[in-house]
């Protein structure tokens, strides 16, 4: 199935009447419509439920929802292109993710946004809510905070817990990377990764294409390249100047273009495209900052052989939706307690393998709306899951 972009743009009205009222409901999973069906469904029947699960907590995976729903979590300080705009107007946001995780991964998925920016309240939060959902989707939290977070959630709580801004990203910009790739012919292992952006997308992203085998990726901040003789690193961009810039480059994004093959911009800054001209032959840009790209791709497109965003209305788009339905799909139906490394990685190849149907240099990815990407990835994910032992 190739990729469509919208050719009528959405109109402000059409917007909010889709929004009105909220994008969620609940429904019942068995109807009631009898005073039997009444009894069964709440009491007296539903006391023997609960009876079987206070002598077996175990029976709660069967007897319940809770093992099947995902939080999307948000404290609303990095939402979308709009920043730090509070847990109430996140809320729009948390619920598309939602009818997205149900639409499709076939998984129920209900918003929670919190009302503290402090860290450990929300990790008391969810802790105290463990008994209540079977996985934790992270969105919309700033860097660097957003680590931290992550990392102790997933010490806190026995479920898969991700950070879809970081890892969702991270994993289909690889399949994108890879379908790019088998169009011109190329090796990821050879290339030069120029990555503009290190807050929570551009650290993933670096991390996983290390581990997908690129030998040479150069990370920026605002300030410009990260390396090892920087003053006033923060512990994570520390890690990146240990790991990446093998080359030992210094100065800015002028510096790191050159000879490079790869941008891939998640900065939300605009560039220079004179900076794209001193790319290698072939050159593939990225430029995946929402809404406005870090140079419009048409005018990328007189540069490199490979233009990609994160909009709709431009080919190659680059969609988180792509991955985080089939990861936590193939987390849950494993049952594993974590999100691992290889799960990702797998992840991004069941992407790349659903695209290899029909590449080319406008279609490097499936569309966003085909129905063959999440099944695929969540058996995909499972399989990981149970190499790695984490089920």
């Amino acid at each position: 199935m190739t990729g469509t972009t919208m050719t009528t743009p959405v109109t402000d009205t059409e917007i909010f009447e889709g929004h009105e009222g909220g994008k969620l409901s609940v429904a019942a999973t068995r109807p009631i419509s009898s005073p039997r069906d009444l009894s069964v469904a709440y009491t007296p029947g539903v006391a023997k439920v609960s009876r079987a699960i206070a002598e077996d907590a175990a029976k709660a995976k069967r007897y319940t929802w809770a093992d099947r729903l995902v939080v999307v979590v948000s404290d609303g300080t990095a939402v979308l292109g709009l920043g730090d705009i509070g847990a109430s107007a996140s809320l729009p946001v948390m619920e598309g993710k939602s009818v997205l995780f149900k639409t499709f991964g076939g998984l129920d998925s209900i918003p929670l946004v919190l009302d503290t920016t402090d860290v450990d309240e929300i990790i008391e939060t969810l802790v105290r809510l463990r008994p209540s959902f079977g996985a934790v989707n992270l969105e919309d939290i700033s860097a660097p905070r957003c680590f931290e977070l992550e990392d102790r959630l997933k010490e806190a709580l026995d479920c898969p817990v991700m950070h879809d801004d970081q890892h969702g990203t991270a994993i289909v910009t690889l399949a994108a990377l890879r379908g790019a790739n088998q169009v011109l012919g190329k090796d990821i292992s050879g290339q030069r990764v120029v990555v503009s952006g290190a807050g929570a997308a551009g650290v993933a992203c670096a991390r996983i294409l290390q581990n997908a085998g690129v030998a040479d990726v150069t990370v920026l901040d605002s300030r410009g390249i990260i390396h090892s003789g920087r003053d006033g690193l923060n512990p994570i961009k520390r890690k990146l100047a240990e790991t990446t810039n093998t080359a030992g480059l210094r100065g800015g994004l002028g510096e790191a273009l050159k000879g490079a093959d790869v941008f891939l911009g998640l900065s939300g800054a605009t560039i220079d495209e004179s900076l794209l001209a001193g790319m290698a032959d072939d050159a593939i840009v990225f430029a995946l900052s929402n809404p406005d790209p870090e140079v419009h791709p048409g005018v990328a497109a007189q540069y490199a052989k490979i233009v990609a965003t994160g909009r709709s209305d431009f080919p190659n788009q680059i969609n988180n939706v792509l991955a985080f339905p089939g990861v936590f799909r193939g987390a849950l139906d494993s049952g594993a307690r974590a999100i691992t490394e290889n799960m990702k990685l797998a992840a991004a190849e069941a992407i790349f393998a659903v695209a290899q149907d029909d590449l080319g240099p406008d279609r490097i990815v499936p569309s966003p709306l085909d129905p063959r990407v999440a099944p695929e990835v969540a058996a995909a994910v499972a399989k990981a899951a149970e190499a790695d032992g984490v089920v």
